[in-house]
């Protein structure tokens, strides 16, 4: 169902009960990203909209931030919908086509199909009903996330450019730090079509013309953040989801084409030949904060909204947040097209929250062969944003992909360290932390499908029976804080232990002391985090873990001796550092609100209409901050 504008989506959300009206003054810098952090982690996980934030347009966020409240983004009763959907309009597509009533009977879809295509209108649309005399970007309520951003950011702005060469347009989703009324930065990686864009203008020496839409059906938002290949028009997906082609209309100041039902529109420019800004910090998804950096600036020339026009916002941080639904919309509708046209053999696929995108997907195949997992390694991390990915773990048979017990189970019982982990290096997303240069680093696939006889090379039974003392452990290692056997007692042979690191090469010695220990001789994988993160709290572990590792740099095999051992292996997810790894980038600090700020909102809560008192969820992590800022100090001490 199209959403005739955001307004109309909020009134679905509240007819639903899925929204929250504010009308008590709560302050864009600090205080709305912490009243959101503590709704979107509780169990009354509500859309907000804030009525009352010192602007004249409210503001609306965690719109999409459950699953219910995507879908009803989306316009589908499960995420699921769209993949079936999507599948069958493949099989229609491509089935053969015997006679000349089999292709007949494809005259009314290849009409349906026109009808998603964007449509260019005359005149004025709806988002150009105000015209702002003096175009001023601070009159909106934008955000400052975190207390270590480097300033006020957009955060769901749908970036419109197009290709100098071409025409072609795209459609992406990048931060805008505000710098001043009518500057600000536009924030798209490397390896964002946007950023290719902007490179072509620069080889003419010709200034960009740039278009940010916000508000509008949520669609467009979706539309934005999709992995689309390039030349895929995100505005066709757009009209796919909804059913009703996007009309687009002219901007007033620069030769770019937005949808004429949008709340705002931003027009501006990018000049090639400006010298870069420093941008950021800011609070990212990945938990952490993302570092100043040289980006382009943006020059604002116009401003245009709608009447009574709402302002979208989201805040990103420590997961779980709103990305982690609209993340889970691109894995079931990406789900079919990688199946479709890609790998066939893949049955299903789970991007956890915890790997934040990129870090760590799961996949099933129907496996046919040996080597068969190797197969669907290299196309998956050869196709577009899937590149980015870090750990891939590869499952098969009755595994059900989305239940992570069922996931270790197959982890434990089905690799051999020494010969089912596979390691690899390449493109990295510009996020990634861990990284020991920027973009670049170390992947791993973890081979879970059971083996066929040619597959097979150790004949050692896995034993889940373990008998290791804590106790006993930890008071020969002092170093370790914590040891978590949780899995162990469900038949799972992989522990997870904090250690205080304080030498060079302390994990691999202490994971070669471990596995060297006869209580330790049946333990297959051991996964280290720092001493400050709990060990029984296996969402964070996976997390800081996940986040922290460059797996072909810190994984520590230690091979089988004979044919009646299994190899075992250690992760390293601790925090690098250069005087304990000689590791030489800035290490970024992880996402937490001042206490100020939690203060201010502790005192309001009652004000708010918002139902029982929720605690900050920073006071989980306040204690794993490190010494410093947005950058960690080159220390391991707190």
């Amino acid at each position: 169902m199209p959403y005739k504008s955001l307004y109309h989506f909020i009134e679905q959300l509240e007819k639903a009960g899925e929204l929250i009206r504010i009308k008590e003054y709560v302050n864009p810098d600090l205080e709305i990203a912490e009243l959101v952090d503590r709704v979107s982690k509780s169990t009354n996980n509500k859309a907000l909209l804030f009525e009352n934030n010192g602007t004249s347009f409210p503001l609306l966020i965690n719109s999409m931030g459950s699953y219910k409240r995507m879908c009803m983004a989306l316009g589908v009763n499960t995420l699921d919908d769209i993949t079936l959907e999507i599948e069958n309009l493949f099989k229609k597509l491509t089935g053969p086509k015997e006679n000349i009533l089999d292709k007949l009977k494809l005259l009314p879809m290849l009409s349906e199909i026109s009808s998603w295509m964007p449509k260019t209108i005359s005149g004025k649309g709806v988002c150009q009903e105000v015209v702002m005399n003096n175009p001023d970007i601070t009159k909106f309520p934008v955000m400052k996330c975190w207390p270590e951003d480097g300033g006020k950011f957009l955060t769901l702005p749908i970036i419109n450019t197009k290709d100098p060469k071409t025409g072609i347009r795209n459609v992406g989703m990048y931060r805008m730090q505000v710098f001043g009324p009518k500057l600000t930065g536009m924030h798209w990686h490397k390896h964002k079509v946007s950023a290719g864009h902007f490179n072509e203008y620069k080889k003419l020496g010709v200034k960009m013309p740039v278009a940010v839409a916000l508000g509008g059906d949520p669609v467009y938002t979706y539309a934005a953040t999709a992995p689309l290949p390039p030349n895929v028009d995100e505005y066709m997906l757009a009209g796919f989801l909804r059913k009703k082609k996007v009309e687009l209309v002219k901007c007033l100041t620069q030769d770019i084409y937005v949808p004429t039902d949008a709340d705002i529109i931003i027009e501006g420019y990018v000049d090639p030949n400006d010298e870069l800004i420093l941008e950021g910090p800011f609070g990212d998804h990945t938990g952490y904060y993302s570092l100043a950096d040289m980006y382009p600036k943006f020059h604002i020339t116009c401003i245009t909204h709608k009447k009574n026009a709402i302002y979208p916002s989201t805040i990103v941080g420590i997961p779980p947040q709103e990305d982690a639904w609209i993340g889970k919309a691109t894995e079931r509708i990406f789900l079919a097209p990688i199946k479709m046209t890609l790998l066939p053999e893949i049955v299903d696929m789970e991007l956890p929250v915890e790997g934040v995108f990129h870090n760590l997907t799961i996949v099933k195949i129907k496996k046919e062969y040996a080597g068969h997992a190797q197969k669907v390694m290299n196309a998956m991390w050869g196709a577009g944003q899937m590149m980015f990915n870090k750990i891939l773990v590869i499952t098969d048979g009755s595994i059900d992909v989305h239940n992570y017990t069922e996931v270790a189970k197959a982890i434990s019982e089905n690799v051999e360290p020494q010969n089912d982990i596979y390691f690899s290096q390449g493109p990295m997303d510009v996020l990634d932390h861990s990284c020991s240069r920027f973009a670049f680093g170390g992947k791993m696939c973890v081979d879970a499908t059971s083996k066929l006889p040619e597959e097979t090379v150790s004949t050692a039974n896995i034993v889940h029976e373990l008998n290791v003392n804590l106790e006993q452990v930890k008071n020969k290692f002092s170093e370790i804080t914590g040891i978590n056997f949780s899995l162990v007692q469900k038949g799972i042979s992989i522990i997870f232990i904090a250690v205080n690191k304080n030498r060079r090469n302390h994990i691999k010695e202490l994971n070669d002391q471990l596995f060297d220990l006869n209580e330790f001789k049946n333990v297959k994988i051991i996964i280290y985090v720092e001493h400050t993160v709990d060990v029984h709290n296996i969402t964070d572990v996976v997390w800081r873990f996940a986040n922290n590792i460059d797996p072909k740099r810190d994984s520590y095999i230690v091979q089988s001796k004979n044919e009646n051992r299994v190899s075992r292996i250690g992760f390293d997810g601790t925090r690098k550092s250069k005087t304990m790894d000689g590791f030489t980038r800035e290490w970024p600090n992880i996402i937490c609100a001042d206490e100020q700020t939690i203060k201010n909102i502790d005192q309001k809560w009652e004000k708010l209409g918002i139902g029982t008192f929720v605690p900050s969820p920073s006071l989980n992590y306040r204690n794993q901050l490190y010494k410093g800022g947005a950058i960690a100090l080159d220390t391991e001490n707190r």
